[in-house]
């Protein structure tokens, strides 16, 4: 599959929790959707957000199996598996959606349903 090489490099950053990489694939106003939460605006209040999440759980891994690119616009889905901190697991799909601008993600969109990554 050919498809940009950040794109393996924006899973890295997010399975090893890396938040301050994730953001620096941001613009500095761009926004962060994470399924049905608020949106994060900024680059900083991105960071904040992810940071937060990584430290939710205790890892997690992606599989992509697939990326489209049309223009400044970039799809990606695949399974993502989580692993709590009690050590039990959640493999779900997920499809993210990037809106680029100047060569970085100004808009970033999960689509996920992690309803039961807390239960």
């Amino acid at each position: 599959m050919t498809y940009p090489a950040w794109v393996d490099e924006l899973f890295r950053a997010i399975d090893t929790k890396d938040a301050d990489r994730f953001a620096s694939f941001l613009t500095e106003d761009g926004a962060f959707v994470f399924g049905n939460a608020p949106p994060a605006t900024g680059r900083a209040a991105v960071r904040e957000v992810v940071a937060g999440f990584f430290a939710s759980i205790r890892s997690r891994s992606h599989e992509v199996r697939d990326v489209t690119l049309d223009g400044d616009r970039v799809w990606s889905r695949g399974v993502v598996t989580y692993v709590r901190h009690d050590g039990s697991s959640l493999a779900v799909p997920f499809c993210d959606y990037f809106e680029m601008r100047g060569g970085s993600v100004h808009h970033y969109q999960i689509y996920i349903d992690a309803s039961a990554l807390y239960r």
